[in-house]
Formats: C-alpha cells, sequence, structure tokens
C-alpha cells in the first residue's frame, strides 16, 4: 500500500517537472503542439466529414426496398459516359426486362432537358417522365420519397412534382397550385419533394410520361429503369434473370454483339459505397497521419533541445540518487503532454471546421453531407497524438537517461 502511495506521488511529481518545464519555454512549446494540432485536425475533420457522407449515404439505401433493381445502359464504372453520351435502354430492351422472371413492375425512367417560364423568368429545367400509376406507390413506400408542400399528381393530369431546389434557387416563390408553363404547355405544380439527397435530383421536374414525351420529343428509351421485384423472389435470382434476357435481345438484334447494362441491386449499391468509403477513409488516415508524423519529428527536435539546455539539471538529478527510469518518464510524460494538448486542440478545430462545412452546405447545397464526430473518433485522435508525442520523445528522454552525472554536471 505504501510503495503504491509512493508511486503515485512520483508520478504526480514528474507531471509537475513536465509542466514547468513547458511553462519555462512558452514560446517553442507552442510552436512544437502547432505540429500535431494540424495534423490531428486534418484527421477528423476529413474523417468527420467522410463518414457523414457515408451515413447520409446509407440512409439514402436503407429507405430504399430491397427488392429494386436499377437497369442502367453502359458499364457501372464508366457512368459519365453513359450519361452524358446519350446511352439509353430501348424499349425493346425494356420488354425483355418485363419478360424475365421474377420481375413484378418495371418503370422506364427517360429524362431531358427543356425550358420552363414562372411569371417572367424562363430558365431550362430537367424533366424526367414517370408512368404515375405504375411508380407512385413504389416511389412513396419503396423510395421513401415525400412531400414538403402539395399533393401527389394524378395520372394522366397536367400536374408535376418539382424537386425542393425548384422553388428556392430556379423559380423563388413557386409553390403548389401554381402555374409553370413548360415549352409554352401550362402544368399545375402539384407538389414539392423532400431532398432526395443530391442538387441534380433536387433539380429535377417529374411529370406524367405521356406529357414528357409530347414536350421533349423523346418517344423511344430511357437512361434509367427501376425494377421491382415480384413477391417471393429473390433479387439477386431476379437480377441475373433480367442480364440473361437482355443478353438474348442483343443476340437477336446485333448478332453476336451483346449491349453493356449495368444491373444493380439495393445490397450491391451498399456493398459498393461502403469499399469506396473505406478507401477514401484510409487514404485520408493516411495522407493526415503524415501532418501528424511531422509534427513527431518536431517534437523530437524540441526533446532533444531540451535534454542538451537541461544536461546540468538532468547532472544533478542524477547525482542525488534519481534512476534511469525516472529521468525517462519525465520525459516521456513532457512529450506525451505535448503530443496530447495538440490532439485537443486538433480535435476541437477539426469538429467545427466539419460542421462549418456542414452548415455552407446546407445553405449552398451542391450535395447533402453531415459531420460526424462519434466518441470513438475523437478518442482516436487523442489516442493516436498523445502515442505519436510519447514515441517522439522516447530516444531524447533515453538520451538523457543515458548521460553520466560527472559529464552533466561539467557540462557547459
Amino acid at each position: 500500500m505504501a510503495e503504491s502511495y509512493q508511486s503515485i506521488k512520483m508520478i504526480k511529481d514528474y507531471f509537475k517537472i513536465s509542466l514547468k518545464n513547458l511553462r519555462v519555454r512558452p514560446l517553442r512549446s507552442w510552436l512544437t503542439i502547432l505540429g500535431i494540432v494540424i495534423g490531428v485536425f486534418l484527421i477528423i475533420s476529413l474523417l468527420s466529414l467522410s463518414e457523414g457522407l457515408k451515413g447520409a449515404i446509407m440512409q439514402e439505401l436503407r429507405m430504399m426496398g430491397g427488392d429494386l433493381i436499377f437497369v442502367f445502359p453502359g458499364e457501372i464504372g464508366d457512368m459519365v459516359t453513359t450519361f452524358m453520351g446519350g446511352l439509353k435502354i430501348s424499349d425493346s430492351d425494356v420488354a425483355a426486362i418485363e419478360r424475365a422472371s421474377g420481375v413484378g413492375v418495371v418503370i422506364p425512367m427517360p429524362w431531358g432537358a427543356s425550358t420552363a417560364r414562372y411569371q417572367d423568368e424562363t430558365k431550362p429545367l430537367l424533366m424526367v417522365g414517370t408512368k404515375w400509376g405504375d411508380s407512385l406507390s413504389i416511389f412513396q413506400s419503396d423510395m421513401g420519397w415525400d412531400l414538403v408542400d402539395g399533393h401527389w399528381p394524378s395520372p394522366g393530369r397536367r400536374e408535376i412534382v418539382v424537386g425542393n431546389v425548384v422553388p428556392q434557387d430556379v423559380f423563388p416563390g413557386l409553390r403548389p397550385g401554381d402555374r409553370l408553363m413548360i415549352k409554352g404547355k401550362p402544368f399545375e405544380v402539384a407538389g414539392v419533394l423532400r431532398s432526395l439527397g443530391n442538387r441534380q435530383d433536387d433539380m429535377m421536374v417529374y411529370l406524367d410520361m405521356d406529357y414528357f414525351q409530347q414536350i421533349t420529343g423523346i418517344r423511344d428509351g430511357a437512361q434509367t429503369v427501376l425494377v421491382k421485384v415480384a413477391a417471393g423472389y429473390d433479387v439477386e435470382e431476379v437480377a441475373d434473370n433480367i442480364s440473361f434476357q437482355l443478353e438474348n435481345v442483343g443476340k437477336r438484334r446485333r448478332g453476336e454483339e451483346i449491349a453493356s447494362f449495368s444491373i444493380i441491386t439495393s445490397e450491391k449499391v451498399s456493398d459498393m459505397v461502403g469499399n469506396v468509403m473505406a478507401i477514401i477513409q484510409l487514404a485520408v488516415i493516411g495522407f493526415a497521419s503524415i501532418a501528424v508524423l511531422v509534427g513527431g519529428i518536431g517534437i523530437m527536435n524540441t526533446m532533444y533541445t531540451s535534454v542538451y539546455e537541461r544536461t546540468k539539471e538532468i547532472g544533478i538529478l542524477k547525482a542525488i540518487g534519481a534512476k534511469r527510469k525516472s529521468i525517462v518518464m519525465i520525459f516521456l510524460i513532457e512529450s506525451g503532454i505535448i503530443g496530447l494538448i495538440g490532439g485537443i486542440g486538433g480535435v476541437v478545430l477539426g469538429i467545427c471546421f466539419a460542421k462549418m462545412i456542414e452548415i455552407f452546405v446546407r445553405f449552398h447545397p451542391v450535395f447533402y453531407i453531415e459531420a460526424s464526430a462519434s466518441p470513438l473518433l475523437i478518442l482516436f485522435g487523442l489516442s493516436f497524438s498523445f502515442l505519436i508525442g510519447c514515441l517522439s520523445g522516447y530516444f531524447p528522454a533515453r538520451h538523457a537517461a543515458n548521460l553520466k552525472p560527472v559529464d552533466a554536471l561539467r557540462y557547459e
């Protein structure tokens, strides 16, 4: 019991000596701490933003039903070419999808641009055609779409639903019940969608397929086909059935050339998002760790300088009976405190920066993100900085402990 009390008292004394030494050289100490602050700041801010982005995407995916399949033309790894290059799924391909075993509902979703006028303003908008009778229940129950204002349109009527960016940025003041002229034809705004998670989707206008075809002149094909799996069927099995049918259509229409399609289930999307975000987070940790290691080198340099400046003090300590372990502990605690203070500063600044980005994006929504600073992430930042501090101080501490008392006392 007495030994335990003595050990605690010695550690308290080591802390007092370490804090005193840091206060004696405040400018050097704070400059050293700044190196750790920058590294931890990068780690915490980037990881919290990437984790928040991953959480937002996963939440959107969880809102979708697990029995949905998306079919796109082209390769999933080259979606820019798919959408910008004008690739489409033809009506014959849509018919092939409908023939696949286990397919319940098939909803082609073509899109195209057109001009719209509200009051005295005329601007271009992206239109999406859909068959409200087939798609409305799927949008609501399986994809989690909801309205912030108004009501859903009735099939066959000149009613539209607009993304929530349209009344905010495109046509400020646009409300349900207002009339929007699209290519000279009047449409009533039935409702305003709740955010779908990205600015592009939130700028879309959704209208009945027949009117979409009249306005855009697009009568064949779609850039996306949404498939709801029939009850009792396995989603992956139905996806394979769709792929088989599309390959057969390609062979019949193009000889042996098979058109390229990407068939994606919600589970596959979740896996893809998880893998991509894991790679991004590893890259973030790797690059930010370099900054922390640079800060660690700064701590090592500071501690070596401190050892040389305090050589006589070390000699006196050893002359009055201080053990090597005690000398090592004093310098390790000092370097650990530098790392920990830097970690605290980096965590606070990182969380504040991430929250500022979150607030900025809410008012300038290119995409939607929420900073996620979990207790585990904060603990990781503090532990990592403290560990780097201790490791950086180990070699200077060992050097100080190996000094001979006589040489240290004679050092000028």
